[in-house]
């Protein structure tokens, strides 16, 4: 950690002059060219992400998961009426644009202006959404939005036996911080939380990384990977490695 002495000769951290909370994030679209996220509603979007989903057959999206799986589309929108409405946490519709349908949602969550820290979380991708390049897409744009309207700190937490959860947040840049031993007890059982985070000061490489990988040049014909976004954020050069 960076740090200063103060006139007892202790270490403290550095003074952040001219620094001021960030604005709470506006419960507005977003828009990317492979999708846009849009303020989940349930009239609009519960039958979609209810039809996307119900392709995991075998319920494995929802098993890391503090709810679902769902039987039908009416306990389904109970549940996002109900607990998806809220400014925190602050859910959205993510739209794939190559089928104009919405088929995952991701949200902010512990939302912490005067720390400037908010968290991503609540991602679940229905099956047609996972690997896409729009999926990609989703998480750059909730992590510009983060960073361009001022916050430090923008975490990511799992289960860490979520170890799909893990890769992902390394994929996109995040650092592994720590486990948090039986911090929380979800589905009648007990979960270590597996702690990521991005910083400010890192935004800049981590959105040229993002934007180069995002480039339509970097797809063949086929619609492949040239160079892959994990080589690209592991340059980045604040980033950690788990040990």
């Amino acid at each position: 950690m960076e740090h200063r002495l103060n006139e007892l000769g202790q270490p403290v951290g550095l003074s952040l002059p001219g620094w001021s909370p960030p604005p709470a994030p506006p419960r507005e679209l977003l828009a990317g060219r492979w999708c846009r996220l849009e303020p989940l509603d349930p009239v609009r979007h519960a039958g979609e992400l209810y039809r996307a989903y119900s392709a995991d057959t075998e319920g494995r999206l929802w098993t890391y998961l503090p709810y679902g799986p769902f039987t039908n589309l009416e306990e389904f929108t109970v549940w996002l009426k109900r607990d998806c409405l809220a400014a925190d946490p602050l859910f959205f519709a993510i739209i794939d644009l190559a089928t104009g349908r919405a088929t995952g949602v991701a949200s902010y969550l512990r939302i912490a202006p005067t720390a400037g820290s908010i968290e991503v979380g609540h991602i679940n991708y229905a099956p047609e959404l996972q690997r896409t390049v729009a999926a990609t897409e989703a998480m750059y744009l909730l992590m510009k939005r983060a960073f361009e309207l001022g916050y430090r700190r923008y975490e990511w937490k799992c289960d860490s036996l979520n170890e799909p959860s893990r890769a992902a947040a390394l994929r996109l840049g995040f650092s592994y911080e720590g486990l948090f031993r039986q911090a929380a007890i979800y589905k009648g059982r007990s979960r270590d939380t597996a702690w990521y985070s991005a910083l400010d000061k890192e935004w800049p490489a981590l959105r040229d990384a993002f934007e180069r990988w995002l480039d339509p040049a970097n797809f063949d014909s086929r619609g492949s990977q040239r160079f892959s976004l994990s080589e690209l954020t592991r340059r980045v050069p604040e980033r950690q490695r788990i040990k």
